[in-house]
C-alpha cells in the first residue's frame, strides 16, 4: 500500500473482528490504540440493533478495547436517522429492543402502537405473537417496512439464535411485503456511518470479517476493503466466502497484529 492509498478514516466491524462473544481477539486493544495515537478517524460499525451505543461502548472497555459511545454507529441509529430524513413527522411502530427505542426517541420520532406510518423492526428476543400480529396488520394496512439488518443468526452463550432476518422472514411472508434494509450489506449504514465520519467513501476502508456483509458493504458504498481473518473467514475458507458473497476484498490480512504493521 502506497502513502496515498492510506485511508483516512476507518469503518470497523466488531463481532469476529474484534471480538468474539466476550473475548477480545488478540491485538483488538493495540489496534484502536495505534489508531487513537495516529489520530486516524474510525468508527465501530455494527449491524446490532438491540444496544445503544453506551451499551456497546461499555462492553469494548470491559474487554480492554478503548472505546466511546461515540466511536458506535449501530443500524439502529442508522435506522433512525433514516426515518428522520426520509419522514421526518413518520409515526413508528417498533419491533425490537433498546437500542432501537433509544435511537428512535433521540431522532425525535413519535413512538405509537397504532396506525403508525412505519414499522421498523429489528432483533426482539421478547417477541409475542401479539406484536408480530400487530405489525403485520400495520404492514398490511400501508405502513412502511424498515428492517435495521437482515442478520438470519446470531451468536450467544447457549449457540446461534434467531436474529432479525429470521423474524424478518415471518412478516414478509405473513404481509407479502419486502422491507427496506438498513444494515449491512446495504449501503444506507454505511453511507451514514461515512456522513458522521467526515469522509468520502474513495478515502475510507472498511475492516471486517464477513465477505456477505463487510465486504459487500464496502462495495456497495465505494469504500475499499480489508478481510480479516480473524472470525468467519479463515485461511481455509475465504476465497469461497469471497465467492459466494459475489465480492471482493482489496486486502486479505490475516490476525489483527498484521493488520497493525499493514499501516506501516
Amino acid at each position: 500500500m502506497s502513502p496515498a492509498e492510506k485511508p483516512s478514516g476507518l469503518l470497523i466491524d466488531l463481532d469476529g473482528t474484534l471480538y468474539h462473544g466476550n473475548i477480545m481477539i488478540e491485538g483488538a486493544d493495540s489496534l484502536i490504540s495505534m489508531l487513537r495515537q495516529r489520530e486516524i478517524r474510525y468508527l465501530f460499525v455494527t449491524n446490532n440493533s438491540s444496544a445503544t451505543p453506551e451499551t456497546v461502548a461499555n462492553r469494548l472497555r470491559e474487554m480492554g478495547i478503548p472505546a466511546e459511545a461515540d466511536d458506535v454507529c449501530t443500524s439502529s441509529q442508522a435506522a433512525a436517522a433514516y426515518i428522520a430524513q426520509e419522514m421526518n413527522e413518520a409515526r413508528v411502530f417498533p419491533v425490537g429492543e433498546a437500542g432501537l427505542l433509544d435511537a428512535l426517541s433521540k431522532a425525535g420520532l413519535p413512538i405509537v402502537e397504532d396506525e403508525p406510518d412505519i414499522v421498523v423492526q429489528g432483533i426482539d428476543r421478547q417477541l409475542t405473537y401479539e406484536r408480530i400480529a400487530a405489525a403485520v396488520r400495520h404492514i398490511r394496512s400501508g405502513a412502511r417496512y424498515i428492517l435495521t439488518n437482515p442478520d438470519v443468526l446470531l451468536p450467544s452463550d447457549t449457540g446461534l439464535i434467531p436474529g432479525a432476518g429470521s423474524i424478518s422472514a415471518i412478516l414478509q411472508k405473513a404481509s407479502g411485503i419486502s422491507p427496506t434494509v438498513i444494515g449491512k450489506p446495504s449501503a444506507i449504514l454505511m453511507n451514514y456511518a461515512l456522513e458522521r465520519l467526515g469522509r468520502k467513501a474513495e478515502d475510507v476502508w472498511v475492516i471486517g470479517d464477513n465477505p456477505a456483509t463487510d465486504i459487500a458493504a464496502a462495495q456497495a458504498s465505494g469504500c475499499r476493503s480489508v478481510l480479516v481473518l480473524t472470525g468467519l473467514a479463515t485461511e481455509a475458507n475465504y476465497k469461497d466466502l469471497l465467492q459466494q458473497a459475489g465480492c471482493s476484498a482489496d486486502e486479505i490480512i490475516t490476525d489483527l497484529h498484521q493488520l497493525i504493521r499493514w499501516f506501516g
